[in-house]
């Protein structure tokens, strides 16, 4: 029985052409064999299972042989390919840095470098995992990187280049690897298939590719593993059940619930796959994923980003086709943030059920809030006559020093019930006459007829004029203060600024800044109706006005001061003849 070898074994690249993924690095690298331009040293670094040390061993062969083919590949015939071929070149020489990481294995390094070659032209010596040296070796062998004998040629390999020391990366050339793209593992997989007898569904390999995360050796391990469970024929459902993936079809189906706002099969969903074994933060990590992959799905231009097999793609851009862009936003984003909550919630499950409701509220239409912010425009009053709507308050700016009018929203003649007898203590809930925004006054209207209907006690709403004095306006002005509560500026500025009674029933507030004007213009409704109820009278209206403080005229002139001061002492000017005194 032969010897069973796996496929990244079998199938590890003999030449640059059959390298995967990494064109690029074997053009270059290609090209400085053909034209004699060789560095003598050499730093390739990137993940694991790209092919960095495959590359080393492709190099090493095809410099050392002795007839390159036209395409600048080693011959396979001569005695230096044979040897490398059958492992006993001992032109090539690999250190596992990992295990080999004193100083005294690199000195014994040295020492073989000094020996040339017996076969070929150069001794290559192949240093994997190189970060892995000791500090020591590393400037043991800092001497020998930077000027070797003409013979020599190093090639480290490392997949954390940031351990590696300044001082060798500065010495050496630097290839950097690059993660394997998923259509290039996908058809490197079918090759391997196809020579192996294996029928692989092509979904089935992309998840193989996907759990791999770029590297071709991690792909060709879950290739013999799947290839094993399955008995030769790889489909994609005996992919995800050996690889324990969470399949598609869940996300499609919590996808569908969510647009259609279904909470109870989106958290039956969930139940299904945490029965299956699956974690939260990879259920919920996937979910954003495929969230991620529905927005690319809704443009073509984006649909390059999109690596996923034929039959799977045509099913997301449908998917896709009924997803807003505010909404897959929406959800990446509340999807990110259970991911970030996850690992401190101590309920789990409820921090993945909430997250669902979440997303599915965001496809819930609420009712359309047509009369939000303002009134519509006729109210009837008790004689039946239209009413015109108050407008916004607006404050008429005048240049001189006219007061400025405030006009209210509840104009003069509109009509209002009988006020209550005040209280002998006073209130200190606040008073406000005004509709809850979003209620039209029509809608208040309709809705006191059908109080009237049903008690069949019909309010009366009478226009009052009652006189008052300044005494009495004071006395309310300040109840109202006391109902302010946490309205801190409003109070201030009511205290610091009192009403002055005009004619008509007019006052007049002189205040100090427009901030405090503005403080006014806001709360008006809610002082007017206050002092209207209080004094019965519907036609109290109130002014504003900034008063205006003349500015100090500042002596900064000899001129200036002395005027200043001759206004203050007019013996000055005396004092000024007396002594013939002149102004600088």
């Amino acid at each position: 029985m032969d010897n069973y070898i796996v496929s990244a074994r079998k199938y590890r690249p003999s030449t640059f052409r059959s390298v995967v993924g990494q064109k690029s690095l074997t053009t270059t690298l290609k090209n400085a064999i053909q034209t004699n331009k060789l560095a003598h040293a050499y730093l390739f670094c990137g993940p694991r299972g790209v092919g960095k040390t495959s590359c080393a061993r492709i190099f090493a062969k095809t410099i050392n042989c002795l007839n390159l083919t036209a395409e600048g590949d080693a011959c396979n015939e001569c005695e230096s390919c044979k040897a490398f071929n059958e492992q006993r070149s001992y032109n090539i020489h690999e250190l596992d840095a990992a295990s080999n990481n004193s100083v005294d294995d690199i000195r014994s390094l040295i020492d073989q470098v000094r020996i040339p070659p017996a076969i070929g032209k150069y001794k290559v010596f192949i240093i994997d995992e190189v970060h892995m040296l000791s500090a020591a070796a590393f400037n043991a062998f800092l001497k020998t990187l930077e000027e070797p004998p003409h013979h020599a040629l190093f090639i480290l390999a490392t997949t954390e280049k940031h351990k590696v020391l300044p001082t060798i990366l500065s010495r050496c050339q630097i290839y950097d690897f690059s993660r394997i793209s998923i259509a290039d593992m996908v058809e490197h997989l079918e090759y391997v298939a196809s020579c192996e007898n294996i029928i692989a569904e092509p979904e089935a390999l992309n998840v193989i590719a996907q759990k791999a995360d770029g590297g071709m050796r991690d792909a060709l391990s879950i290739f013999d593993q799947v290839a094993s469970f399955s008995g030769g024929n790889i489909s994609y459902q005996s992919v995800i059940d050996n690889l324990n993936v969470l399949d598609y079809e869940y996300y499609f189906r919590l996808t569908e619930a969510i647009l259609t706002g279904n909470v109870r099969a989106a958290i039956l969903t969930l139940n299904d796959i945490l029965g299956k074994g699956f974690d939260g933060q990879n259920i919920i990590t996937g979910l954003a994923s495929h969230f991620r992959d529905l927005l690319v799905c809704r443009d073509e231009a984006t649909l390059i980003l999109f690596e996923v097999g034929a039959s799977i793609r045509e099913r997301y851009k449908e998917m896709a086709k009924r997803c807003s862009d505010t909404l897959l936003y929406k959800a990446i984003e509340l999807a990110n943030a259970c991911d970030l909550n996850y690992r401190t919630s101590r309920n789990k499950r409820l921090l993945l059920e909430l997250t669902l409701i979440q997303l599915c509220q965001l496809t819930a239409k609420g009712p359309e809030d047509d009369k939000k912010k303002g009134l519509i425009e006729t109210l009837p009053n008790q004689e039946g006559q239209p009413v015109t709507a108050p407008t916004p308050v607006t404050v008429t700016k005048n240049p001189t020093s006219q007061p400025q009018v405030i006009t209210t929203t509840m104009p003069v003649d509109a009509p209002v019930k009988a006020p209550e007898v005040p209280s002998a203590s006073p209130a200190k809930k606040s008073f406000s006459a005004r509709p809850t925004m979003g209620i039209s006054l029509k809608e208040i209207g309709q809705k006191k007829e059908e109080v009237k209907s049903e008690a069949n006690q019909p309010q009366t709403e009478t226009v009052l004029s009652t006189p008052f004095d300044e005494e009495n306006l004071l006395r309310f002005w300040k109840e109202f203060i006391d109902s302010t509560g946490e309205k801190v500026y409003l109070k201030n500025t009511m205290i610091n600024c009192e009403p002055v009674l005009q004619e008509n029933f007019h006052f007049e507030v002189a205040v100090h800044n427009p901030g405090q004007q503005n403080e006014l213009t806001v709360n008006s409704i809610d002082i007017l109706s206050f002092l209207r109820a209080r004094l019965h009278n519907t036609k109290i209206q109130m002014r504003v006005r900034i008063v205006e403080t003349n500015e100090k005229h500042l002596a900064y002139t000899s001129t200036e001061r002395y005027e200043h001061l001759l206004n203050q002492n007019p013996a000055l000017a005396r004092l000024k003849d007396e002594f013939n005194l002149i102004l600088d």
